[in-house]
């Protein structure tokens, strides 16, 4: 199984120490995986990093229950969906992907908030860039009908005024550097901010 290693992985970290429940659980691929400050830039709350570089919206659904369900987390944030554009996936597909995982979530975590972070324009795939915004617009219509289900939108603030991607990825034009993972903190933290736990954790 893809990712099989990265999974065991966080199951010994789990197994010698357990993270505490009631965290936000930050999940999705290489762009949560390299958030390597996001403890500091969310020092308020707890927070539990679960990204695996590469993986797609189906392999959070493969792998929901070993790195999401056992941390009955009060909310999630999202990241998923960039690599499978790139694999040559449809838009519609991805998205059929997103309301997979969604009832999932639901079956297992009932009414725990959840935010999708939208794909970022990532200058080496530029060229998925309409896919790209087809597959956000679709995520962020879904949020406007579920309760339990939020967008954010990072690609708008990391794009310059004139629609191209700022200068704030790596050298390899597809991973972000210090200053982008700076937008996502200051989009994301307004994203969560005023937004109750789930009944099971507000004696917290």
């Amino acid at each position: 199984m893809p990712f099989e290693t990265d999974i065991q992985a966080f199951e010994l970290v789990d197994a010698a120490f357990p993270p505490p429940s009631c965290s936000t659980l930050f999940v999705g691929s290489s762009s949560i995986r390299l958030w390597r400050s996001l403890a500091d830039d969310f020092s308020d709350r707890r927070v539990i990093n679960r990204g695996y570089g590469g993986s797609t919206i189906a392999d959070a659904v493969r792998y929901f229950d070993r790195i999401v369900t056992p941390y009955a987390p009060r909310a999630i944030v999202f990241y998923a969906g960039e690599n499978d554009l790139a694999q040559g996936k449809s838009p519609r597909r991805v998205f059929r992907d997103l309301q997979a995982l969604l009832r999932l979530k639901r079956e297992r975590l009932a009414d725990t908030p959840m935010w999708v972070v939208s794909v970022k324009p990532s200058p080496s795939r530029w060229a998925q860039r309409e896919e790209q915004v087809a597959f956000n617009e679709m995520a962020r219509e879904l949020a406007l009908e579920e309760s339990d289900l939020a967008y954010i939108d990072v690609a708008s603030p990391m794009l310059t005024p004139a629609g191209t991607p700022k200068n704030i990825f790596s050298a390899d034009r597809l991973h972000m550097r210090a200053s982008g993972y700076r937008i996502w903190t200051d989009v994301v933290r307004a994203a969560l901010q005023d937004v109750p736990p789930p009944a099971r954790c507000r004696a917290r």
